[in-house]
C-alpha cells in the first residue's frame, strides 16, 4: 500500500500529447470517486499538451462495463490510448473478487487484442476512505498517474 503521494511527476520527462487522441471510459458507480479520477486524468492530459477536442469521454454504469466501453471506443474512434476509470470497494460478499478479476483480465485482453494501449485506472480498495485518499486525497490521484501512463504508452505505440 502506498504511504506517500505518488502522483507527482516531472513534466519535462513526459512526451507532448498534442498529436494524440485519448479515450476515457468512466464508471458511474461510486461516481464521487470516479469523477475525481476522471478530472485528474483529463486535466493532466490537457496540462501535457492534449487538445480538449482530442479527448473522448464515455460513461458506463459500473466497472464491469468498462471492458465493453473501452472496446467500443477503440473500434469506433481513432485513438492513441484509452483510460479505464472505475472503483470497486470490498463488501461482505465475493462480488468484489469477481468484478476485480473480470475487469483486470478484460482490460488485459483489450491490450492484447488491439494496438491501442488501454490503461487500468480502477481503484480496488478495502474501504471508501482508501478510495478517497487515492482519488485526490493524501495519496494523490490515480487519474493523474493513468494519464501520464496513457501519454507515455501513446508515444511508445507511435514509434
Amino acid at each position: 500500500m502506498a504511504t506517500t503521494n505518488l502522483s507527482a511527476y516531472d513534466k519535462n520527462t513526459i512526451p507532448n500529447a498534442k498529436d494524440f487522441r485519448f479515450g476515457i471510459v468512466v464508471s458511474e458507480w461510486n461516481f464521487d470517486i470516479t469523477d475525481n479520477l476522471r478530472k485528474g486524468a483529463f486535466d493532466t492530459l490537457i496540462e501535457n499538451g492534449a487538445l480538449e477536442i482530442n479527448i473522448v469521454t464515455k460513461f458506463v454504469p459500473g466497472s464491469y462495463e468498462l471492458i465493453f466501453g473501452c472496446k467500443h471506443l477503440i473500434k469506433n474512434q481513432k485513438l492513441d490510448a484509452v483510460i479505464a476509470i472505475g472503483n470497486v470497494i470490498q463488501g461482505e460478499t465475493k462480488h468484489f473478487d469477481f468484478v476485480c478479476e473480470a475487469v483486470s483480465q478484460g482490460i488485459k485482453d483489450i491490450n492484447l487484442q488491439y494496438d491501442v494501449p488501454t490503461i487500468f485506472c480502477v481503484l480496488t480498495d478495502n474501504t471508501k476512505k482508501q478510495s478517497i485518499e487515492r482519488s485526490g486525497g493524501k495519496f494523490g490521484n490515480k487519474g493523474i498517474e493513468s494519464a501520464i501512463a496513457a501519454i507515455k504508452m501513446a508515444a511508445l505505440a507511435s514509434t
